[in-house]
């Protein structure tokens, strides 16, 4: 069964009107399929194995590494008290601010975490299940700077936020809003958290993540959640989640943990996520840079479980290698992208989802460089067991600028990873022996009964791809991946519409911002 027949494709409430589509021909179906009108699927369901590369005495070791590292060596939580009180009740062994955890200890804190949850977007067809056998795909996330063919690098601002949010709500293969897609430096430091969430709440009905910089920043992020999908259930289910990041090696700083900790208090989703560059904030060996991620990560989740058992938590990762001569960062590597098969492994022995990987790259254009790098970082990514990939679309420049031609053409690869992850069916429809005795020896299957049935779904079809004999190609202006994906993001933004939502939701997030901002000075840093 396709993913177009799986789901019907008037699911997503609000969804872009068929009205003005070209008809007729292969274009037009074509045209049709690839649609902005939602996602096919609102997650993926795999239907291939996890590649797990270690066996169980080398996963033993690195378990037994963590475990080390956390009882001999410890992690400091720094500008938290709550945080050590925590700690301090639940047995750890203190020494200030660096804690010190006894084996077996955040293993036994981390069976009260989920293995599995949904997450609610305001258009429930929408929702995602994390966990499990479900894959995630969602957009790039952080960078300063945004670019695109037409105006080169710049300040990213609350337009181009917007626009990458409707960008993601348009694209048929990507299943969650994401969060600071860019930082829309035109807002004040201190408010445009506001701008971000009701962006995702207004443009998308999709699932979103909310702030992360501030533990009243995460406040409002849920208070707006709540304005959408009520106070009751807000509290019983995961309805917005906040990404964080370990400050490797070894240190939980206060500005994390307390922005953690509110999200797990109001029982929503914890993503929690070492950035390990190795040779800087980690060993330059593989093995020692993924027992410390094991070791960082236990022990952020088991903090969400010590201000709320059962509050939904998401095992992240980030690896990442460096130039050892210049000291830069490099992404779309192959030792990080190996790591996290490893990853992987370990997350599904703690029985916690997990957020892994993404399509990384350092090359500064959606160039060839850009496109190999963030390809061998998807394919680890699906191929580890991710359950939640976040920068799926846009990163280019080391995370630095979000592409607005890059993130058409990674789109593109997720397409493509939807029919990898479907797998191989296998039944007497697929198996199409009764086409072999239509056609019969030596000619061909273009008419026959059984590929007329299946040709519209058969194969996945690229938007951007170029399939066409060089003459035609060379004919049509020569053009290359980045043009046809400039000229496809502008026709999506132009058709956009955005999906319904309920003035009376609107007005209330309309008055929670004024006042949250009213009254406050503007911080620019």
């Amino acid at each position: 069964m396709s993913l177009d027949e799986s789901f019907p494709a008037d699911a997503a409430s609000g969804a872009a009107s068929g009205a003005g589509r070209p008809r007729g021909g292969r274009a037009a179906r074509r045209a049709e399929r690839a649609a902005p009108s939602g996602p096919r699927a609102p997650f993926i369901v795999r239907g291939i194995p996890t590649y797990d590369i270690l066996g169980e005495e080398s996963l033993i070791r690195i378990e037994d590494a963590a475990a080390r590292i956390l009882a001999e060596t410890g992690i400091e939580f720094r500008d938290d008290p709550e945080a050590l009180d925590l700690w301090r009740r639940a047995g750890a062994e203190m020494d200030g601010v660096r804690v010190r955890f006894p084996r077996g200890m955040l293993r036994e804190i981390l069976k009260t975490a989920p293995s599995e949850f949904t997450q609610h977007a305001r258009n429930p067809a929408n929702n995602v299940q994390i966990g499990g056998r479900n894959v995630v795909f969602a957009p790039a996330y952080g960078s300063p700077f945004v670019m695109d063919l037409d105006r080169g690098r710049r300040f990213g601002t609350l337009e181009d936020f917007e626009n990458f949010v409707k960008l993601a709500q348009s694209s048929p293969w990507l299943h969650h809003s994401g969060g600071t897609i860019c930082e829309p430096t035109d807002i004040a430091v201190n408010k445009r958290h506001l701008d971000m969430v009701y962006a995702h709440i207004r443009y998308s009905d999709r699932a979103f993540l909310g702030s992360v910089t501030a533990e009243e920043r995460v406040e409002d992020s849920i208070d707006m959640a709540r304005l959408v999908f009520g106070t009751d259930f807000t509290d019983a289910n995961c309805v917005i989640m906040g990404n964080f990041n370990v400050n490797s090696p070894l240190v939980w700083d206060g500005t994390m943990t307390r922005g953690m900790r509110a999200y797990a208090r109001a029982n929503q989703g914890v993503v929690l996520v070492p950035f390990i560059l190795g040779g800087a904030m980690g060993p330059v060996t593989s093995a020692g840079a993924i027992a410390q991620a094991l070791a960082e990560t236990m022990a952020g989740c088991a903090l969400t479980q010590l201000v709320r058992p059962g509050a939904p938590v998401v095992f992240g990762n980030f690896l990442s290698s460096m130039s050892l001569r210049s000291g830069s960062p490099t992404f779309g590597t192959p030792e990080p992208a190996i790591g996290s098969m490893v990853i992987g492994q370990l997350a599904r022995r703690l029985g916690l989802p997990l957020r892994c990987s993404g399509n990384f790259t350092n090359s500064k254009l959606p160039d060839a460089q850009a496109m190999m790098e963030g390809t061998m970082s998807m394919l680890a990514a699906v191929q580890c067991g991710a359950n939640y990939v976040l920068h799926s679309a846009g990163f280019l420049d080391g995370l630095l600028s979000m592409s607005y031609e890059k993130f058409m053409l990674d789109c593109d690869l997720c397409g493509a990873l939807h029919a990898y992850l479907k797998g191989v069916v296998v039944d007497d429809d697929q198996l199409a022996v009764d086409a072999f005795a239509e056609v019969g020896p030596g000619n061909h299957f273009f008419g026959c009964a059984h590929t007329l049935k299946h040709y519209e779904t058969a194969f996945w079809d690229s938007e951007l791809s170029d399939n066409e004999p060089f003459e035609k190609w060379e004919s049509n202006g020569s053009e290359d991946a980045a043009i046809r994906a400039n000229r496809l993001w502008k026709a999506r933004l132009a058709s956009y519409q955005a999906p319904a939502l309920d003035p009376g939701i609107d007005e209330a997030l309309g008055d929670f911002m004024a006042r949250r901002k009213t009254g406050t000075p503007d911080q620019w840093y």
